[in-house]
């Protein structure tokens, strides 16, 4: 996958958050990782019980197990989308 211009980055996968990251790459992967892009974005344990909400959260009610789980699939997802 590649980035889209400027003008475009309402749609771009990179440039978004999730849930939306998830229903974007659903709709618009494509090329040779697209099969496994696809997987993974249907994978209903990816970023389980993420909301951007939490950025202003106290960090007490944050798991320390989510964040660590969160940054292992986003590191992937984002290796997996730069691959392609």
């Amino acid at each position: 996958m590649r980035e889209l211009p400027p003008d475009q980055r309402r749609d771009d996968p990179f440039y978004n958050h999730f849930p939306e990251l998830k229903s974007l790459l659903k709709d618009r992967v494509s090329g040779r990782r697209s099969g496994e892009l696809k997987r993974i974005s249907e994978d209903p344990r990816l970023m389980s019980a993420w909301d951007t909400d939490m950025r202003y959260a106290p960090a007490r009610e944050i798991s320390s197990a989510w964040i660590e789980l969160w940054r292992a699939q986003a590191k992937a997802l984002v290796q997996t989308m730069e691959a392609g």
